[in-house]
């Protein structure tokens, strides 16, 4: 495994930065390992939703993990707000880093993963084969 650091600034959208970022590497497999912060707009789905919800506030990011492909992430977050009540669920575009989002990515050199449509679920689901970037 090959793990990377990064810093993203104020503003960033932290889930296109991540897909930006992962499609720009040679790798084709990644996951994220840990991750520090903060948010000022969270845009998350939910267990069971079909749309993301909005939460605005000074939003600590307490955990976020997931995979990543070129072709997209599977990125789960937990933020709290300033009262420190604590939410989750699917990071969504439109996430906004506050003041820094620090995080350290794993890069998998040895894997593939990709995005298929998967009939059972109908969601792109997470294929995943050896890799061959020779």
């Amino acid at each position: 495994m090959k793990v990377v650091p990064l810093r993203l600034q104020p503003s960033d959208d932290l889930r296109l930065v991540l897909e930006a970022w992962m499609g720009a590497q040679q790798e084709q497999a990644g996951c994220v390992i840990s991750a520090v912060g903060s948010l000022s707009l969270a845009q998350l789905r939910l267990a069971g939703a079909t749309e993301a919800r909005a939460i605005h506030g000074e939003l600590e990011i307490l955990s976020l993990s997931g995979t990543l492909s070129p072709d997209g992430a599977h990125l789960h977050i937990a933020i709290a707000d300033s009262s420190g009540t604590a939410i989750g669920g699917h990071l969504c575009a439109g996430s906004l880093v506050r003041t820094t989002a620090e995080l350290v990515v794993g890069l998998l050199p040895e894997w593939r993963f990709r995005r298929e449509l998967d009939p059972a679920t109908g969601h792109a689901e997470l294929r995943i084969s050896p890799g061959d970037l020779s």
